[in-house]
């Protein structure tokens, strides 16, 4: 049987992210079924697109994974392959919280034959057994032996054959200057972004995130061996063609066991199975400075940091204040003197905040290391602690906001302040971080330091820039980089004259970026 995995991009801005949930099932299916996949984010498909191509390819059973706010787009597709005569089966977060729904339980129209709750690791080879058959049921559950709720172990976790996938989607480097840059040498002809995942789980339970509803707040991890394994065939691929490659720790908080995480850096050193990475971690982990000399000489290189907010009122209300807003600034300083760039995340519309809360944060961030921020507005997704209360409260002003996916549009009105006053707080953060000004001061701040971590901020800061503002294509690509050409040249100039002075009659021409050193990246979901 012929199987398409999909996963649907939202529509709007196909910003890109790795998603691993489809090649960890491809490794899952049985080996006498061939696996297609299809990630909208990478290939851009209509419905009619979708129905031609299971139809053209002879798909016996479809499989659609989605997050809350990609379901509008997922249930679309599910309709449309539905229609041509193929059974799809979904699963993922939000179908996990809202099966109904998928299933017409709910007063609605069905867009699946099947649903898969919650991690489908055990249940995936059953659908398919099932599918093959033709007797898929409406719902598969991991359970075990007493009908309780099953969270399947990580320790035999399969091994993803990345070595022999097509790895292109992960490509961030535009087609056309790959081949220059095979020319110039020094392994650099693409540069791929691979999701990794080393344990899953989170027991802090903050009130707006459907981490701990989903994965369960009892941690469970690969094995270090397993981990090291698959980081040295994606380096051992990505030397053989040339390019290099970045791991992507899906992780819901990568050192949640610090002591364990020090165990793998150490194991990923000795190994040599260094790349650059990068992770999600809270603030209150990275107090560790072992931890951090370590995160540095395995190969980090950007962390993650969900802070949501600057106010530790607005912390305590959603359930996360074992981070405090006081430490932010030395933690960030002691990533800076690692040479490691933060992405930090923050949330407006909660309900301390009031007018000028974006000012009030940027205020905080222009005196941090240069980094890469990132705003959006609190968005109370089904079966989260944060849903229930505001439903409870009668604040929901888009109950199924997700049937009707509006980016950067709020579903419930905040106390302090209305909800335009709330979307414009996140409009004016996202402005001024990104405007050509901050990214050349940005950039400025960082004079002295390494030249390819001025590139790496520079970079970050155009990418992050089409989060919210629409740079989809070419041109609109041309507009940002000829809105910031001052930086390019400036970056352009320092890095010739670095190349020059560092080429010897003995030595060949070899890219700045070569003198980084050898021991070298959600969500609010």
């Amino acid at each position: 049987m012929k199987i398409l995995l999909y996963n649907p991009d939202n529509g709007v801005t196909r910003n890109y992210m790795p998603h691993l949930w489809m090649f960890l099932l491809k490794a899952l299916t049985p080996p006498e079924h061939e696996v297609i996949l299809i990630d909208g984010n990478a290939q851009e498909l209509d419905e009619e697109g979708i129905a031609q191509f299971v139809r053209d390819q002879g798909i016996g059973l479809v499989g659609i994974g989605a997050m809350t706010r990609m379901v509008a787009k997922a249930y679309r597709m599910a309709d449309a392959v539905r229609a041509a005569g193929v059974p799809v089966v979904m699963g993922g977060p939000h179908v996990t919280e809202v099966p109904d729904e998928a299933l017409g339980r709910d007063g609605g129209p069905r867009h699946a034959d099947a649903v898969a709750l919650g991690e489908a690791d055990e249940t995936w080879p059953l659908i398919v057994e099932d599918a093959a058959r033709g007797t898929l049921k409406d719902t598969y559950t991991p359970v075990d032996e007493s009908g309780k709720d099953k969270k399947p172990s990580l320790q035999d976790y399969p091994s993803i054959p990345w070595e022999s996938m097509n790895l292109e989607q992960f490509n961030i480097i535009p087609k056309f200057i790959g081949p220059m840059l095979e020319h110039v040498g020094g392994g650099w002809k693409t540069f791929q972004i691979i999701p990794v995942e080393s344990g899953r789980g989170c027991p802090y339970g903050c009130e707006f995130c459907t981490v701990t509803g989903f994965f369960g707040d009892s941690i469970r991890f690969r094995t270090n061996e397993s981990v090291v394994d698959e980081l040295l065939r994606l380096k051992a691929r990505a030397k053989s063609e040339g390019g290099q490659v970045a791991v992507f720790f899906i992780d819901d908080n990568f050192a949640i066991n610090i002591k364990r995480t020090k165990s793998l850096l150490r194991d990923i050193i000795a190994a040599d199975a260094q790349v650059y990475w990068t992770a999600q971690i809270s603030a209150n982990l990275l107090r560790d400075e072992e931890l951090l000399d370590l995160i540095e000489a395995s190969g980090g290189k950007w962390i993650f940091i969900g802070m949501e907010s600057i106010d530790p009122t607005n912390l305590a209300d959603v359930n996360k204040n074992f981070i405090k807003p006081s430490e932010y600034g030395t933690v960030l300083d002691r990533l800076a003197e690692r040479n490691l760039l933060a992405i930090t995340s923050f949330i407006f519309g909660l309900d301390n905040d009031t007018t000028g809360v974006a000012e009030r944060t940027l205020g905080q961030i222009r005196n941090w290391p240069a980094g890469l921020p990132v705003f959006g507005q609190l968005t109370p997704f089904p079966s989260t602690p944060l849903y229930a209360r505001l439903q409870a409260a009668g604040r929901l002003t888009r109950p199924k906001h997700w049937l009707d996916f509006a980016p950067y549009q709020m579903a419930h009105t905040p106390l302090k302040m209305t909800s335009q006053e709330a979307q414009s707080e996140v409009r004016h953060a996202w402005t001024d971080t990104y405007s050509s000004e901050s990214i050349a001061r940005a950039v400025d701040s960082l004079a002295g330091r390494p030249l390819w971590l001025r590139i790496s901020l520079f970079v970050g800061r155009l990418s992050f820039r089409g989060i919210y503002f629409p740079q989809m294509g070419k041109l609109a690509w041309l507009k940002v980089a000829a809105q910031n050409r001052g930086v390019i040249f400036k970056l352009f100039r320092e890095a010739v004259a670095g190349g020059l002075r560092k080429r010897r009659p003995s030595e060949e021409l070899t890219p700045v970026v070569e003198s980084e050193p050898s021991n070298q990246e959600v969500r609010q979901t």
